[in-house]
């Protein structure tokens, strides 16, 4: 009987929540078919079996929580396994077969005394463990069971014989032991429940949300996080844009937004001042020569930021191609762990969603984000003094004070609304 067990998911992902199975017990599969699809932190992965042959266990359930190395199904390589999955029907045929010209003299050895077994030698590996309720291990394998408070009778050995070892009774006190933590974090969770006198709807949180909380107060506990706001004139941009979006979707294929004018003026400020573009390690501060800008996206199981690779290189088409593929893979829930690692700033747009004003939450270990809100005509003042009604949008830019100072995370979002105020400098810098 082989396991199949969760296999090292990422860099930083150790568990994962079983979001569906993909075989029920009793299903032929071939090695490399994919089985289970579990839900981590990021994305949804599905794990592969190492084996061909019958399922013939599933031992999580979906909705269960589980991590890296723990057993999750078992596979009967001989394909022999009913429907019913009964794990010990092929083992017990095997035993049988290998058992039948010794079975008799065996059987009267153990009915003189069952002492025997205590003192069983390489004789004793022959038995048919399904004749006999006693286990078949030695006198030391059974103290150390008795110190550790494990019955050898529910022990499974992975002696091909049925003998059991110390290392066998060692493991099954290990996941008695593990078994016994998790019992006590679902008690410690729901201790922690309140009840109501009226009527309320419990629903568990996807992992992903229980992340997406986790990794935001985490963000707000560990760095010294402020934010600066300033106010963008649209006019140009939106000028721009309506001047050349037609020809730019003829020639490219794609639409011009306002993504691809941000992410170019967020490169070139970065360049600017390099400590935004930089993250704490330990004691170290360390400066990326790279611009991997995260493009946050809302998909309907909460906020994910997969990462524009080297906005630098990429054109105007570019980025609003590369930044429409990920919406799109976000959406139908198709985003890699490649798609969501790195990045080195994040850009964030409420304004999509009618937000006129919010202070944005870092993606640590970034040290910067900037919120993009909703364009509103406002009222301005004009250098000549005359009040004309413009298309004015509030941007925000949270950063973390530990390595970047008040003057600096002014400087740079001042420079943002410069060159998203002037976007033919922009565009010919771009």
């Amino acid at each position: 009987m082989k396991e199949i067990v969760v296999p090292e998911l990422a860099e930083s992902i150790t568990e994962g929540t079983v979001a569906e199975w993909l075989v029920s017990k009793g299903d032929q599969v071939e090695k490399g078919d994919p089985v289970v699809e579990l839900e981590t932190d990021k994305v949804n992965v599905e794990v592969n079996s190492d084996f061909s042959g019958v399922i013939a266990e599933i031992l999580v359930e979906e909705g269960d929580d589980v991590e890296v190395g723990d057993v999750i199904a078992k596979v009967d390589e001989s394909g022999e396994a009913s429907g019913s999955g009964d794990s010990g029907e092929s083992e017990s045929k095997d035993d049988d077969k290998e058992e039948s010209k010794e079975e008799p003299k065996e059987e009267k050895k153990e009915e003189k005394s069952e002492s025997k077994e205590e003192k069983s030698d390489s004789k004793d590996e022959g038995k048919d463990d399904n004749k006999t309720d006693q286990p078949v291990a030695s006198p030391a394998t059974r103290k150390r069971a008795r110190e550790l408070g494990i019955d050898l009778s529910e022990i499974k050995p992975k002696d091909p014989v049925g003998r059991i070892s110390k290392e066998d009774v060692e493991a099954a006190a290990k996941s008695k032991s593990d078994s016994g933590k998790k019992s006590s974090k679902k008690e410690e969770k729901s201790a922690e429940k309140t009840e109501f006198d009226k009527p309320v709807v419990r629903e568990k949180m996807s992992r992903r949300r229980q992340t997406i909380a986790k990794r935001l107060v985490e963000a707000q506990h560990t760095a010294a996080m402020l934010t600066t706001f300033n106010e963008v004139d649209m006019t140009n941009m939106m000028k721009v844009r309506s001047e050349r979006k037609d020809a730019f979707q003829e020639k490219h294929g794609v639409k011009l937004g306002f993504m691809s004018f941000f992410t170019k003026a967020v490169v070139g400020a970065l360049k600017e001042f390099p400590l935004v573009n930089a993250e704490i390690q330990g004691d170290e501060v360390v400066k990326k020569q790279f611009y991997d800008i995260g493009v946050a996206v809302s998909t309907e199981e909460g906020l994910v930021v997969p990462v524009v690779r080297d906005a630098d290189r990429l054109s105007f088409a570019g980025i609003e191609s590369e930044i429409g593929d990920l919406a799109k893979k976000a959406r139908d829930g198709k985003l890699g762990l490649k798609d969501l690692q790195g990045g080195s700033f994040t850009i964030t747009n409420g304004g999509i969603f009618g937000s006129l004003l919010s202070t944005p939450i870092l993606n640590t270990p970034q040290v910067g984000i900037l919120g993009m809100h909703k364009i509103e005509k406002r009222p301005k003042v004009m250098p000549d003094d005359s009040i004309e009604v413009r298309p004015m949008m509030y941007i925000a830019m949270s950063y973390d004070h530990r390595i970047i100072d008040g003057r600096e995370a002014v400087q740079f979002l001042d420079r943002v609304k410069q060159m998203i105020e002037d976007p033919y400098d922009l565009l010919l810098e771009g």
